[in-house]
């Protein structure tokens, strides 16, 4: 080989050899030097040693995931979280058939399309993270592999806050400046951080990265309004920060969740994330979040009067600092209903197609939290019968949002995905905000219109008499039945009742 040729080698693969040196040099001085620690300190380190390199291989892995662009048919409308968006090709003579989420502003098309990619980047992402602080009960320090479900429940925790603050019409003003997250944004990303997170993990040494600096806020007649949108859109993504202050943060949800037996880097399902969220938003002390509350329905069951008292707030408790709440009672506070559902047996039954549609296009649904099996998806909206969703399943690095002007490109997702419905697992939550006693009463009017939902007129009084005996058995026959049709839902060919809005208390039965 001339000497020309091996310059040219080096130059192509130069990177490719300096990674084999740096690691061989580096897994020989590690391993060493883990062996001699072990030596002294025992069992403890060999843990702390699997922990570390599950991580990094974790890291590696949902770094380097292969992101294919999403097509979208330019002829059918698109539904997120009750909105309708209208993608139409000029020429209806010779219209094209599908465009990728990221062609969607070519000049061939029409329509409110920006809308559509603003609204959706605008949603809060939360996804696996790196290099965060010990979470509680492990050395853990990324969620890479078994956090993705309690990724997907804070972002449906998110949503509900968005509208509780910001209302359902807030955007984000820099939603359409993010730049597509394709195969060379991906690869490239964790192509930098390979190194430095093997690394991290042998050595037990921290990665040091490089944050995108926050773009200028721009001024004008509305700068003061746009100012305190913006300190409330950051409140919200500092709450599900990745340390544990943070009081929707996965270090918060896994120490909640070990009181139910779950652990960091357990499985969580859609039904055990609904509880946990459910008592961080109980423990929340930030005045904010006082002003709203979570209701899980128990055997797909949603008793109105319990809603009703949750809306019940103690004075002076609410904060609502856009002035959402104004027909409510000045002692209400919202309600986030979430509703564990199963739809269908080992597999998703396609008779429910049309439930979940109905679900994603009413302005009160907040999501669903659900997904493939074991791996869990944000679902926000459908097109024909594909859902759209947001993915947790990207290792990002940690950002400390304890700062001021913490970047907030990471928290946001410009490339939305869509799945077969056909795929999606039958274990969910589904998701609805209520703003207040009068907001609840059209959603359970809207609710009674779908017909996967049974609605059950009655009270059942929380002292049980001779009389009332026989209704609340009537409805505790009810559930049952509904549970073993629903287990057997796939061997029949109709829609089926899958929830109960029951107008009484959980304790009355």
């Amino acid at each position: 080989m001339t000497c020309f040729q091996i310059r040219c080698t080096l130059t192509c693969f130069g990177r490719i050899e300096n990674f084999s040196q740096k690691l061989h040099r580096m897994c020989c001085d590690g391993f060493c030097s883990v062996a001699d620690r072990m030596e002294t300190n025992g069992t403890d380190e060999v843990e702390k040693l699997k922990s570390k390199l599950m991580s990094a291989w974790h890291n590696v892995k949902y770094s380097w995931v292969l992101k294919s662009k999403t097509a979208f048919s330019r002829n059918s409308p698109v539904f997120l979280l009750g909105k309708c968006y209208h993608f139409k090709a000029v020429d209806v003579e010779s219209p094209t058939e599908s465009c990728t989420a990221e062609a969607l502003d070519d000049d061939v098309v029409t329509g409110n399309v920006d809308g559509f990619r603003k609204d959706f980047t605008s949603r809060v992402w939360l996804t696996y993270r790196e290099e965060f602080p010990d979470l509680p009960g492990s050395t853990l320090t990324s969620d890479c592999g078994w956090g993705c479900t309690l990724r997907a429940g804070q972002m449906i925790l998110a949503q509900a806050l968005l509208l509780h603050i910001l209302g359902r019409d807030w955007t984000w003003s820099e939603a359409l400046t993010l730049e597509p997250l394709d195969t060379e944004t991906w690869t490239s990303s964790a192509a930098r951080r390979l190194m430095a997170t093997v690394e991290a993990s042998i050595q037990g040494e921290r990665a040091q990265v490089t944050q995108q600096p926050l773009c200028a806020a721009q001024g004008g007649a509305e700068e003061a309004d746009s100012y305190l949108q913006e300190a409330y859109h950051r409140t919200i993504v500092s709450w599900f920060g990745d340390r544990p202050s943070a009081q929707l943060g996965i270090h918060s949800l896994v120490k909640l969740g070990m009181t139910s037996g779950k652990h960091a880097g357990d499985w969580y399902g859609p039904a055990v994330v609904a509880h946990i969220l459910r008592k961080a938003v109980d423990e929340a002390v930030d005045a904010m979040l006082k002003g709203i509350s979570v209701y899980v329905a128990q055997d797909c069951t949603v008793y109105s009067a319990d809603v009703t008292d949750s809306h019940s707030g103690r004075t002076g408790s609410h904060c609502d600092p856009q002035g959402l709440n104004s027909e409510a009672a000045s002692d209400s506070r919202a309600v986030i209903i979430l509703i564990p559902v199963r739809l269908g047996g080992e597999k998703i039954n396609p008779q429910y197609l049309s439930f979940v549609k109905s679900i994603l296009s009413l302005e009160y649904c907040i999501g669903i939290i659900g997904g493939k099996p074991k791996q869990a998806y944000y679902f926000v909206g459908f097109q024909d019968d594909s859902l759209i969703y947001m993915d947790p399943h990207y290792c990002q690095s940690f950002v400390d949002v304890s700062t001021s002007d913490f970047p907030l490109q990471s928290f946001h997702c410009p490339s939305p995905k869509k799945m077969p419905f056909s795929k999606m697992d039958p274990s969910c939550t589904i998701g609805f905000y209520s703003k207040n006693v009068e907001h609840y009463k059209r959603i359970s009017t809207e609710l009674s219109k779908v017909a996967a939902f049974n609605y059950v007129i009655g009270n059942c009084q929380t002292t049980v008499n001779a009389s009332s005996i026989d209704y609340c058995e009537g409805i505790i026959l009810c559930i049952i039945l509904s549970f073993f049709i629903i287990n057997i839902a796939a061997f029949i060919e109709r829609e089926v009742p899958c929830i109960h809005l029951f107008e009484g208390t959980r304790e009355g039965l």
